[in-house]
């Protein structure tokens, strides 16, 4: 057989394969993660290292317990390290506050959980709160080098029409979960205990549903982060992929943020 031959015959075999990887997925799930207190973070890593599976981080800057906050320096090397695994990343909003409502012109009812401000109600305007999640995206960027992905989720998934406006209007798409992709890592242990949450999940997900978890939760005592591992075995086995949500038919088409560091709104 001449050279040619041959690379068209290890082309051909490379496409046979690659086609029945694709036909081997009958339908595709996006598995979320809020940062959380990041406490199980390095064992969520491992277990998407194991599976080989991509996931979306939507970050905001919470408490640690080391003390510090998820995107300070101490976590640079982790931040590093799951964007050379290519991994998606959105804005969790800096300080992961509430919203409690809209005011007059677009105003928007905030209360920081973290950095600064902790606890006051705040009147952020439009460009406030572009800036609230802008920081997060400047924060990474200067970290790892790579801008985040045009998304954004309310924390606990609590939007607001004016919260939404103003995150359109500054390049960010919202991302919430599916009813059955709520993965139930921040509900009380005792009534909730992981092997019925995990075999709920394993039940009820199909194909296109959003999961959210988080990376360390101060309230459960029985981690739920270890789950992961035979949830993602067991979706797998049905034939389930697991995708970013860059390739999301909903996200997909999101162009990236026009924006440099340093622009962010005041």
């Amino acid at each position: 057989m001449d050279v040619g031959r041959a690379l068209l015959c290890c082309v051909a075999v490379l496409a046979a394969g690659s086609t029945a990887a694709a036909e081997s997925c009958r339908g595709h799930v996006y598995l979320t993660l809020d940062t959380g207190n990041m406490s199980r973070a390095e064992e969520i890593a491992g277990i998407l290292r194991k599976h080989d599976v991509r996931a979306t981080f939507f970050l905001a800057n919470e408490k640690t317990p080391r003390g510090d906050g998820a995107l300070d320096a101490g976590w640079v090397d982790y931040w590093k390290a799951r964007v050379a695994e290519g991994h998606a990343f959105g804005t969790h909003t800096l300080r992961h506050g509430r919203l409690l409502g809209d005011g007059k012109d677009g105003v928007v009812v905030y209360r920081p959980q973290f950095v600064s401000q902790i606890g006051q109600t705040l009147m952020l305007t439009p460009e406030q709160f572009c800036a609230e999640l802008v920081a997060v995206d400047e924060n990474f960027q200067k970290a790892t080098g790579r801008k985040l992905d045009p998304l954004w989720r309310a924390p606990g998934g609590k939007l607001t029409a004016n919260a939404l406006a103003a995150a359109q209007s500054c390049g960010y798409a919202h991302v919430r979960w599916a009813p059955a992709g709520f993965l139930g890592d921040e509900l009380p242990s005792d009534q909730y205990p992981n092997q019925k949450l995990l075999a709920q999940a394993l039940r009820d997900l199909r194909d296109g549903d959003v999961l959210m978890a988080h990376l360390g939760i101060w309230s459960r005592q029985d981690p739920f982060a270890p789950m992961l591992d035979p949830l993602i075995a067991g979706l797998k086995q049905r034939g389930l992929c697991f995708r970013t949500l860059r390739e999301h038919p909903g996200y997909r088409a999101q162009p990236p943020v026009a924006r440099e560091l340093g622009t962010n709104a005041k």
